[in-house]
């Protein structure tokens, strides 16, 4: 085998404003050279980023609002699925939304101290971009002695003013012993499981523990400020289970009413059911992966069909461009073997870094104007991508297509022209044999994620 030799190319810098960081809390900068922006802030020893880009979210954010025609909540859970847990919350307040939402309370304890460091306020009546709230659903388990001692991950949550959700009556107990131990009121959100079968309250524990949250309110230990469910085919229009929900989301709301509780706030629909289902609009939708420009389901309608303008984009330097006999195999195990004499190039990235791989031969990456893919399995920290053959039909040899130092595109979104090949999320997840969602949310914290353009309306610096 031989390897190819000469000069990298000189790095392209564009004219956005970038900032690099493995740190939710690094701060965004605008500092721009003439040729493009100033990257001394990156990571010297990094051998990839992921470019997210704020301007996209801003602009999903605006037109899944416009979509659904009430208030918004930004959904930033799972470290804002892979995009960086401050910047997108900061990009969607300065875009509209009024409510930030995340699954496990140290997310929420996370992103609580985000804002209060960036000089968000908390509200004191309605919630807006100014002054969001923030909801918390999964919380830890622990019995009401627990849950009232001074170092409670409960009284923190408290503290914090944060809302939290309660599906069963232990939960219930433990939020209100930790609300008179701290002594205020804890905002909850009732859920309530509409068919889903995961998380919520079942319809024959629903009016128990309606009955002990009047109690709980009358005691002044709890607010229900809200009653939420979730959908769980609502990429399915047509399936009619969306219907099923709604209903037995209605009777459900009977039964809570009939306890004598009012939550003003009701919201049913994530980013699916707020395109695809108006009924299940409600109060507030949650936008989860929409934000991030990416389809609930690629079947029913792409992104770009929607409109949306994918965040994220993968990339990395070629750090090796080789030569290869017909015959040779490649990587671990032999699964690949080059059918002509090939130009392999190899790309720092790997299954540690989030790469599945199940997308061993078949994940898609765009060098220049080339599509190709990954060949032989992926490693923990790299994988080989197939550059094309090394000689013609008479056997002359070819020049390698791509040298070293250029850049390799796993995901992103797709150019306009045809100046460069870049695959999508998409493409991994079909890849894959999985979804969007965790294509983009596996994305490993070893990778520094680099933020460009503009944040939209509002004035927040970014954490």
């Amino acid at each position: 085998m031989r390897e190819q030799t000469g000069s990298p190319p000189a790095t392209q810098c564009d004219n956005r404003a970038v900032t690099t960081s493995t740190d939710p809390a690094a701060t965004i900068s605008s500092t721009t050279t003439e040729t493009g922006p100033d990257r001394s802030a990156l990571p010297a020893a990094a051998t990839s980023r992921a470019v997210i880009d704020l301007e996209a979210v801003a602009h999903n954010g605006r037109l899944l609002a416009q979509t659904a025609g009430v208030p918004w909540m930004a959904v930033v859970k799972a470290d804002a699925y892979g995009h960086g847990l401050g910047p997108i919350a900061l990009t969607a307040l300065s875009a509209g939304a009024s409510w930030l939402g995340v699954a496990q309370l140290a997310e929420a304890l996370t992103l609580r101290a985000l804002l209060d460091e960036a000089g968000v306020a908390r509200p004191v009546e309605e919630p807006s971009g100014q002054a969001p709230r923030v909801l918390s659903w999964l919380l830890p388990v622990m019995d009401p002695a627990r849950a009232a001692c001074e170092d409670s991950p409960l009284r923190a949550a408290l503290k914090a003013d944060l809302d939290l959700s309660v599906s069963t009556l232990s939960q219930l107990e433990a939020l209100a012993a930790a609300a008179r131990a701290q002594a205020t009121t804890a905002r909850l959100h009732l859920k309530v499981d509409t068919g889903m079968s995961r998380g919520g309250a079942m319809a024959e524990d629903l009016p128990a523990l309606a009955a002990a949250l009047r109690r709980a309110v009358d005691e002044g230990a709890v607010d229900v400020v809200g009653l939420w469910s979730h959908l769980s085919r609502a990429d399915e229009p047509a399936s009619g289970s969306t219907e099923e929900h709604l209903e037995r989301y209605r009777q459900a709301e009977q039964v809570v009413r009939a306890a004598g509780l009012n939550p003003p706030t009701h919201h049913l629909a994530a980013t699916g059911g707020l395109l695809w289902h108006p009924q299940a609009r409600m109060d507030l939708v949650r936008v989860g992966i929409g934000l991030y420009g990416l389809s609930p389901d690629p079947s029913v309608a792409t992104g770009a069909e929607l409109g949306l303008r994918p965040a994220m984009r993968l990339e990395s330097p070629l750090l090796q461009v080789k030569r290869i006999e017909a015959g040779q195999a490649v990587s671990y195990g032999g699964t690949w073997s080059a059918p002509t004499d090939r130009w392999v190039g190899l790309v720092p990235l790997g299954y540690s870094d989030g790469i599945p791989r199940a997308a061993s031969s078949a994940g898609p990456v765009g060098v220049g104007g080339i599509m190709t893919s990954i060949v032989g399995r992926v490693c923990m920290d790299q994988v080989v991508i197939d550059l094309g053959p090394a000689v013609d039909e008479t056997g002359a040899p070819l020049p390698a297509p791509a040298r070293v130092g250029e850049t390799a595109v796993l995901w992103g979104a797709p150019e306009v022209s045809d100046q460069e090949a870049v695959p999508t999320a998409d493409d991994w997840a079909q890849a894959s044999g999985t979804i969007n969602y965790e294509i983009v949310t596996r994305l490993g914290a070893r990778v520094p994620r680099c933020y460009v353009g503009d944040h939209g309306t509002g004035d927040y610096s970014r954490p």
